[in-house]
Order: C-alpha cells, then sequence, then structure tokens
C-alpha cells in the first residue's frame, strides 16, 4: 500500500462522517518525495485533528443529595426521612387565631382532645403490645359527608398534633385538589404539588414537598389544577403513587385531606387505598342520612373512625361555650 492510501485510510478512521475515499494510483517515488508527501500528511492530520471539537469525559452520574437540615430540626431524621428541596415557615399566629392546635399548646383543651383522637390510630398504624399493625395502617385519610364540616382543619391539627410524638413523623397531603386549603391554613407557599407529581414523571416527589419548621412535619401541597384534576385521582398513576410512599416510609404517618365523599365520586376511590379513614361529622347540622350515604361509600376500609366536629361544650357552671372547631369524641364506626 501506497503511503498516499495509508494516509488515506487514517483520515477516514479520524472523520466521524461517512466519507468515501478513492485509492491513488501506485506511483514509484524516490525516498525524498516519500518524506515530502508523509510531511504534507502529518500536516493534514494535524490541521484535521485542530478543527475537531474537544471531546468532554463523561461525566459519572451524581445521585441528588438530599437537603439538609439544621441540627435542631433534623435530629429526629432518619435513613427513610422525606425531605424536601424547600422549606416553609408555618404561620402559628393564623393557627391560632383559627383556633387551631400549635407544637406550643401543652395540656390545653384541644391539644388534649387530640391526644384522644390520635393514639388508636396510632396503635393501628404501628401496632402495640404484641398487636400487628393494620395493613395501610400508616396510610390516614380524613374526609366527611359534604363540604364546610372542618375536614381540613381536623388533618391539620391530626397532624401537627402527630408530629409532637416522639416516634413519629408525619407527610400531610392536601389531596382536595378541587378546594385545597392546607397549605392556605398553614400560611404557606407553593406552586408545584400533588398533581404535578402524578402528571410529569419529571417532577420528583422531593422537589415539591415542603419541610417545615414544626419538627417532624413535612407537606406535600395539592399543586396546579387543571380540567380532569379529580379524575387523576382515581387514576392508576394515584395508586402506584400511593403504594409507593406507604411502602418506602413505613416508618412515618401519612395524612390525606380528601375531598368529601358525597362532593366527587374520586374520594371513594381513594378510601379504598387507605389503612385507616377519619370520618368528620358536624355536630348539629349534617343530616343523619348524609353520613349513613357517605359511611356506605367506605366498605373497603375496615377502620373508620367519627369525629363530632364543632360540638358545643359546658363550662364549669354548665354554660356551653363556642371554640371555633370544638370536638366531642371520637370512635371507631362498627359496620355491623
Amino acid at each position: 500500500m501506497s503511503i498516499i492510501e495509508r494516509a488515506a485510510g487514517k483520515l477516514g478512521t479520524s472523520d466521524p462522517a461517512p466519507t468515501v475515499i478513492q485509492s491513488a494510483p501506485r506511483v514509484s517515488a524516490s525516498v525524498d518525495e516519500g518524506r515530502l508527501i508523509e510531511a504534507a500528511i502529518e500536516r493534514a492530520e494535524a490541521s484535521f485533528n485542530r478543527v475537531q471539537p474537544p471531546q468532554q469525559p463523561q461525566q459519572p452520574h451524581q445521585q441528588q443529595q438530599p437537603y439538609r437540615q439544621s441540627p435542631k430540626l433534623d435530629d429526629d431524621d432518619g435513613p427513610a426521612t422525606i425531605i424536601g428541596s424547600q422549606r416553609g415557615m408555618v404561620d402559628l399566629a393564623r393557627l391560632k387565631l383559627a383556633g387551631a392546635l400549635t407544637p406550643d399548646a401543652g395540656r390545653s383543651r384541644i391539644a388534649e382532645e387530640y391526644r384522644l383522637i390520635k393514639r388508636p390510630l396510632l396503635i393501628n398504624a404501628f401496632g402495640q403490645g404484641g398487636n400487628p399493625p393494620v395493613r395501610n395502617g400508616n396510610l390516614i385519610m380524613v374526609t366527611s359527608s359534604v363540604p364546610g364540616e372542618g375536614k381540613s382543619f381536623t388533618a391539620i391539627n391530626l397532624a401537627i398534633s402527630m408530629a409532637t410524638e416522639l416516634e413519629s413523623t408525619v407527610l400531610l397531603v392536601d389531596a382536595d385538589v378541587t378546594k385545597s386549603s392546607v397549605v392556605r391554613y398553614l400560611g404557606l407557599k407553593a406552586d408545584l404539588g400533588l398533581l404535578d407529581v402524578l402528571r410529569d414523571p419529571k417532577v420528583e416527589l422531593a422537589d415539591v414537598l415542603i419541610k417545615t419548621d414544626i419538627a417532624k412535619l413535612t407537606v406535600l401541597p395539592s399543586g396546579k389544577g387543571f380540567a380532569h384534576a379529580t379524575e387523576l385521582l382515581a387514576s392508576s398513576s394515584m395508586k402506584a403513587f400511593v403504594e409507593d410512599i406507604s411502602t418506602r416510609y413505613q416508618d412515618r404517618i401519612i395524612i390525606f385531606d380528601c375531598p368529601p365523599l358525597l362532593a366527587t365520586s374520586e374520594a371513594s376511590v381513594l378510601a379504598s387505598y387507605m389503612g385507616q379513614i377519619v370520618f368528620v361529622v358536624e355536630a348539629e347540622r349534617t343530616p343523619q342520612e348524609a353520613v349513613k350515604d357517605a359511611l356506605a361509600h367506605l366498605v373497603d376500609c375496615q377502620h373508620v373512625g367519627l369525629v363530632l366536629n364543632k360540638a358545643p361544650a359546658r363550662t364549669a357552671g354548665g354554660d356551653y361555650y363556642g371554640y371555633g372547631y370544638g370536638y366531642g369524641g371520637y370512635g371507631e364506626y362498627s359496620k355491623q
């Protein structure tokens, strides 16, 4: 093979684009001519290499690092902790004005009431006294028959109360996508949330979670609304999402603020995913038939507890007083 043929072969292998190179006819050349030709080919190769864009070395895949909390907030976080990329400060003054529970409530009336409400839920979620936890017991749905009974308020108070437990952490999910109010109640700001995670595979759960300044409380907002938002809650994407977070984070309580059962059909589908349901009934307002009709939608859940909301309470002197959102009690609903 001639020098020109060998040089052409080198150039052909260096060019990434397909190139047709015709072989030159064999010629007899002197040694000096051959050296001149080789020098010309080397200069051509050097010029060709200079115009090629430098190849960047392939970077190894870097796993996204979890957000690091300050020692005061993350000393309770274990290896399975959900950590959001956002932080938010809960408006405690706003909650107090609304009569809601706050972490510094101590032994106030509302704090004691929620201690009574959460205790059977925690026992079912994690087991106690040799009794195993119920299936999906860490998934708790808060709902009602109709709008306006205080279910969102109940979900928020329950989440804050459970977040004060020494051995449990809480994720509060705003699943009432048509009338979301969790973020507004807490005084937080959010653009993306649950709906965006369900719709767009590029949106990571960690990107939309809000780690609040209430230790052990993380919030998942409802997200951007769209025309078929309620149908999305009944989709296979929602089912896969619920199954994922329930099995991946078995050490934590996940509370869903869900739509009223008689307002949307999707609420019944959501109920089938849950291990426990907190059913809120407004005292002296919700018709008994509405309660019965709503409870009939909960056939797939064996653990349903009723909270009597806005119930009047007696003072020591026997007079009734209003509390904004008072609670008359909690009890398991029997389907017998």
